[in-house]
């Protein structure tokens, strides 16, 4: 099975061609339109994130640049050399004023260098509330300052919006010595404004930095506190995204700034500090801590998940080394980009199954020639050359594959028909013609001719044509140059000018003739050497094929004459049956021929072809073929005495002796004075029972009408006579002979003996030769079944002359009938063809009868062929009105056709063929050919018709 290699159709390539297009152009497209989005948004992240950074940044400086010139003002105040508390609080309208008009101060403070200390706070409603705090505290005052004792005393005062007093509370734990703060120590310089680093306000938990000023009267430090809270507030409001993790970080410090400040107190012992980074436990966050790039934002992985990263300066507090950490989600960075991303793969979907539909409306609209194209070439491969061709189609291509595979089917169409007519016609003379037209037509040529090469009659003879033009009959051989068969390839070239001319010859070089094919004007020059060797190639095929034909000719012609030689020689064997096996195939072949020609009834489906009519030919050249092996004399034996000689001369000379012997007694008896008269009485009237008993045995030799058994029973009486024997039988004899007297007594002279024996010496027995064709012999591998006589011979004269019907003994009729055996044996021993495997059995049936009682198989009617029922007709019809056998008479046309009729009811023979016979006429064709004109009187074939109807009826039942 030719096995199927998988593809696409034709409209999916198309269509999937035309969409892998438009998906490389789309996917370029996205990926450049993502990156280029992508990059869009990261830039834009990148400036919101410096922008970020630079509101931070502005942002820290708006927290301390009031500040520092506020406190650059206080460092001119009187409050610094204020020596007591009463004149302090004098001045606390200018402390408040600052701290109205900056919000983001947290505290205004003094620190003396005597270590005294006063502290102004807002009590903001975001602040967190100073324990016992009134409602209608607005400030906070926190002193330290000596007492009338001289010592340090803390006092908390809650004052009003007036600056008045609304309580108190005491505080006798309270202690503070500012000499000891950082920002104390670092006022050195009067005039010089110092920041601290962010640190957690104690009172207020609130996260900022201290600015300090030493007075220009140097003998206090003025210091703020500004809170950075608005810092986290502000990078709440300026997130990118939601999920932006934003910080503003100290390496020593810690985290200045978050947006969840919860997060950024950590208590320790009685006072807070700022969270560490590691504390926060923001993964992005620390990550970027150990970056220093303030590049554009770069992409890191945390955890599996992208995000774009920022670490810039935070420039607003300027004695910090204070960063700016900006960590953005990829997933939400980029989400437009992914939302424009997902649009655009939307659009393309549609855009490509739009694409794909016109692609597969234009590929099947393309693809179909292509693929009926296919279809068709598929078809061819499958041998299916009738198939019917695809339309044409609007591509050039396939129109020009569509040509070229109709030439293609065409030559192979050609091919087919020449290997088929090759393989089937036999007759040269037909096989030609065809295969010629063929050859031209494969090769587009416009007309042929072959020659064939007759050496023995000095011809090249015209032997088959195709084509409109007339050509030369035949080429004499000898018009050319001696000895030069191939001269005669010029001649004929001379004669048909554009004609590619081509010997054939046999395996042996020798020329069996020429080929000659005209072709067509528009052959093109270039394709000329090919087509020569094409031609060649098909050229040495056709002489194969004629050299072929001409020696199955010859081998079928010496075949068909050695077989009439050994028929010939079979019927030369005996005068008297000459021309039996010449006579029977031609009668047999008359009835076959009619038999061919029935449509109706039992033999309607019989149509033997040429080769079945050959074989049957051949058989019926042969069923008697084993009569080679059958003795003369008994074939030709005409009495029943008779084997190589008639022995009715040997009867005859022992009668001679018996009547000498009656004279004698007579002319005894006178010498003896016996009375005259007595002696001649009984001398008369024993040469007269001698003539009548001799009358008797030779009226019995002839054979010709049954014998009854009274008649044997005087054959009996006249054997018992005796004679008297007085020279020795066993001289004179051969070696066979003597060899069967070895068992016989030998008696002594003069012997009496009976005047017809059946001696010992006359029964031969069978011996080594005992023939294979008892149905249990093992030898038997052909299928006899015949009863085998007890002796091989037996020349007994009284054993002959009582068979009661025609000359023949069983053991001579046996011998007569063995030479069917032989046929069998001998044929069956011959390698037929295939075509002739049936020959033996054709020609050794036609002793078998539809009853099973024939010879040599005893087959039934079923197994009787139609040919060998007609072999049965025709051996019959023919034995019966042969006029030269010496055992019959010739029978008339009546008398045959009146025996073979009742043969027919007793289902001997086929009585559909046998009516078949009479109504076709056959049987007179050949009366009128064969027989004597005495043998042809009238028979009544409608009558004998009826009665075969009859016995068919018998049969078919």
């Amino acid at each position: 099975m030719r096995k199927q290699r998988k593809g696409l159709p034709i409209q999916w390539l198309i269509a999937c061609a035309i969409v892998i297009c438009v998906l490389a152009v789309l996917s370029i497209v996205m990926v450049q339109g993502y990156r280029g989005g992508t990059a869009a948004l990261v830039a834009a992240a990148n400036d919101s994130a410096r922008q970020l950074a630079m509101v931070l940044n502005e942002r820290a400086r708006r927290l301390t640049l009031p500040a520092q010139s506020v406190i650059r003002v206080l460092a001119h105040d009187r409050i610094a050399t204020a020596g007591n508390l009463e004149e302090r609080l004098a001045q606390l309208p200018a402390l408040a004023e600052t701290l109205n008009s900056n919000p983001m101060l947290s505290a205004v403070y003094i620190g003396y260098d005597n270590g005294e200390f006063l502290l102004l706070r807002p009590l903001k409603s975001g602040t967190p509330r100073i324990a016992a705090a009134p409602d209608d505290a607005t400030y906070l005052l926190q002193s330290v300052a000596f007492d009338e004792r001289g010592s340090l005393r803390g006092r908390w005062l809650f004052l009003g919006e007036d600056l008045q007093m609304v309580g108190e509370r005491s505080t006798p734990d309270y202690w503070f010595d500012p000499r000891q703060r950082p920002w104390y120590r670092e006022a050195e310089e009067p005039g010089r404004v110092v920041m601290t680093d962010p640190y957690v306000f104690f009172t207020t938990g609130e996260v900022g930095v201290s600015l300090a000023v030493r007075s220009h009267a140097g003998s206090a430090v003025i210091g703020m506190d500004a809170a950075v809270d608005d810092l986290a507030a502000e990078m709440r409001d300026l997130r990118l995204t939601s999920s932006t993790e934003l910080a503003i970080v100290d390496a020593e410090v810690g985290v200045i700034a978050y947006p969840d400040p919860d997060r950024l107190i950590r208590g320790e012992g009685a006072g807070f500090r700022l969270a560490s980074l590691e504390e926060l436990g923001v993964a992005p966050l620390l990550e970027l801590q150990h970056w220093s790039s303030d590049s554009s934002p770069t992409p890191f992985s945390v955890n599996g998940e992208i995000w774009y990263g920022l670490n810039l300066p935070l420039r607003g507090f300027e004695q910090t080394d204070a960063r700016i950490l900006i960590a953005i989600p990829a997933w939400e960075l980029l989400r437009e980009a992914q939302a424009l991303l997902r649009h655009q793969i939307v659009w393309a979907a549609g855009l490509v199954l739009a694409v794909l539909m016109l692609g597969w409306v234009l590929g099947l609209r393309l693809g179909r020639s292509i693929r009926q194209l296919a279809g068709w070439v598929e078809a061819l491969a499958d041998f299916r050359f009738s198939a019917t061709p695809p339309m044409r189609s609007y591509v050039r291509e396939v129109n020009e594959l569509q040509l070229a595979t109709s030439h293609m089917l065409r030559a192979i169409t050609h091919f087919q028909a020449i290997t088929s007519c090759l393989s089937h016609e036999m007759q040269l003379e037909r096989m030609l013609p065809v295969v010629l037209e063929h050859l031209v037509k494969a090769v587009d040529g416009e007309g042929g001719v072959v020659y064939l090469c007759d050496e023995e009659n000095d011809l090249l003879e015209l032997a088959a044509v195709y084509g409109d033009e007339r050509y030369r009959r035949r080429f004499t051989l000898s018009e050319f140059l001696p000895g030069e068969v191939y001269a005669a390839l010029d001649a004929v070239r001379e004669r048909y000018p554009g004609f590619e001319l081509l010997p054939l010859h046999d395996r042996k070089s020798t020329l069996l003739g020429v080929l000659a094919i005209k072709r067509a004007e528009q052959t093109d020059a270039n394709v000329q050497p090919y087509l020569q060797r094409f031609l060649q190639s098909l050229s040495g095929t056709l002489a194969v094929a004629i050299e072929t034909r001409q020696l199955f000719e010859q081998q079928q012609a010496l075949l068909e004459a050695i077989i009439k030689v050994l028929a010939h020689a079979v019927d030369a064997k005996s005068p008297y049956t000459g021309g039996h096996c010449e006579r029977v195939p031609e009668l047999a072949e008359m009835l076959l021929q009619q038999a061919a020609t029935v449509s109706s009834g039992p033999l309607r489906d019989y149509q033997p072809d040429e080769e079945e009519r050959y074989a049957f030919r051949i058989a019926a050249w042969l069923h008697d073929c084993g009569k080679i092996t059958s003795p003369e004399y008994v074939v030709d034996k005409a009495t029943k005495l008779e084997t190589l000689y008639n022995r009715i001369h040997e009867i005859r000379t022992r009668f001679e002796v018996l009547h000498r012997d009656a004279q004698l007694a007579y002319w005894q008896g006178r010498c003896a004075g016996e009375d005259e008269a007595a002696l001649a009485a009984a001398l008369n009237e024993r040469l007269a029972q001698l003539q009548r008993d001799f009358e008797l045995v030779a009226t019995a030799n002839i054979g010709s009408e049954a014998m009854s058994e009274d008649y044997v029973q005087k054959l009996e009486e006249i054997a018992r006579q005796t004679w008297k024997r007085h020279f020795d039988d066993r001289l004179g004899l051969s070696a066979e002979e003597l060899a069967r007297l070895e068992s016989v007594p030998e008696r002594p002279l003069p012997a009496t003996e009976q005047l017809l024996a059946d001696r010992p010496e006359h029964r031969i027995p069978w011996g080594e030769r005992r023939p294979p064709v008892e149905a249990d012999d093992p030898r038997n591998r052909w299928g006899f079944d015949m009863t085998l006589p007890e002796y091989a011979h037996h020349f007994g004269e009284l054993h002959n002359l009582t068979v009661r019907r025609g000359t023949l003994t069983p053991e001579e009729r046996f011998k007569v009938n063995e030479h069917i055996v032989h046929t069998l044996v001998m044929l069956s021993t011959l390698p037929f063809p295939r075509s002739l495997q049936q020959v033996p059995d054709i020609a050794a049936n036609h002793h078998e009868k539809l009853n099973g009682g024939g010879y040599p198989r005893r087959l039934a009617a079923e197994q009787l062929s139609v040919p060998a029922r007609i072999m049965a007709i025709a051996d019959i019809f023919e034995a019966l009105t042969a006029a030269d056998r010496p055992y019959k008479a010739p029978k008339t046309l009546s008398e045959s056709i009146r025996i073979m009729v009742r043969m027919a009811r007793e289902q001997h023979i086929d009585a559909e063929l046998l009516a078949l016979f009479l109504s076709s006429g056959v049987y007179l064709t050949y009366a009128h050919k064969y027989l004597h004109p005495e043998q042809l009187d009238e028979v009544d074939v409608p009558g004998y018709l009826e009665e075969l109807r009859q016995a068919r009826a018998l049969q078919d039942g």
